[in-house]
């Protein structure tokens, strides 16, 4: 089983206030797992969501002087 982290888990992860992945939750763009009345968000759907939000480089092109 994957491991449940709490919102301001999530927020200190990604370098946050707890305020973005709550808006992430009332958003549908993250999985998360209702608990009684707590809120948790799997460790994988974190990975997943920075996985699929990371932009690669692209090779700068030098301009010519002429």
């Amino acid at each position: 089983m994957d491991r449940l982290l709490t919102v301001d888990q999530v927020a200190e992860l990604l370098g946050t206030t707890a305020r973005f992945p709550r808006r992430l939750i009332e958003e549908r763009r993250i999985e998360y797992v209702k608990v009684g009345r707590h809120v948790r968000i799997p460790e994988r759907a974190v990975a997943a969501f920075v996985d699929a939000n990371t932009i690669a480089p692209t090779a700068r092109r030098l301009r010519s002087v002429a």
